[in-house]
């Protein structure tokens, strides 16, 4: 059994709540637009992680990171990328991938939109998840996590985590990471 902490499009901002909420993970994923290198810095102290690198993200974190990441994780195939669309809409490069090689029974993640998105892929057998966004640019209002357990080819216990959009509802004061 693996627990997992998914989040994208920190934009240079850690919310500390973020701690909090994936203190029982055994792993992070971040599905791009770190921003920094300090924000990658300090998810990396805190839990192993997986991540890829985003569209604003610079030279750094592309050297340390791919563009595209596929693995298996406690036997749930799983594909992320930043830029990747959704279900019926999926961006041209990473639908020809879905097409030819789609992780079966398993899970597409992707960041970018800010916007939360949990929905099955029907046609290519998958689950498609996007965080949302949990950083402090951007259009979305709320900033969101997803948690979610992987055993023995199965995903269970999905949770979406609203972190709101003032950072300072828990008593605890956001930080800015700054490199």
């Amino acid at each position: 059994m693996t627990r997992i902490g998914l989040l994208s499009d920190t934009h240079s901002f850690l919310d500390e709540r973020i701690f909090d909420h994936f203190d029982e993970c055994d792993e992070i994923w971040h599905a791009g637009d770190f921003g920094n290198e300090a924000v990658l810095d300090k998810l990396l102290q805190f839990k192993p992680l997986r991540g890829v690198y985003g569209n604003i993200d610079g030279a750094k974190i592309r050297a340390e990171l791919p563009l595209d990441l596929r693995f298996m994780c406690d036997g749930v195939p799983v594909f992320m990328t930043h830029i990747g669309g959704y279900p019926g809409r999926y961006e041209p490069r990473v639908g020809r991938i879905l097409q030819e090689d789609p992780p079966l029974n398993g899970i597409f993640i992707s960041g970018h939109s800010h916007i939360l998105k949990v929905m099955p892929d029907r046609t290519l057998n998958f689950l498609h998840i996007n965080p949302g966004a949990c950083g402090n640019e951007g259009w979305h209002k709320v900033k969101t996590l997803v948690r979610f357990t992987l055993d023995q080819g199965t995903i269970s216990n999905l949770q979406v985590i609203e972190l709101g959009n003032s950072g300072i509802k828990s008593g605890k004061e956001p930080v800015t990471v700054a490199e």
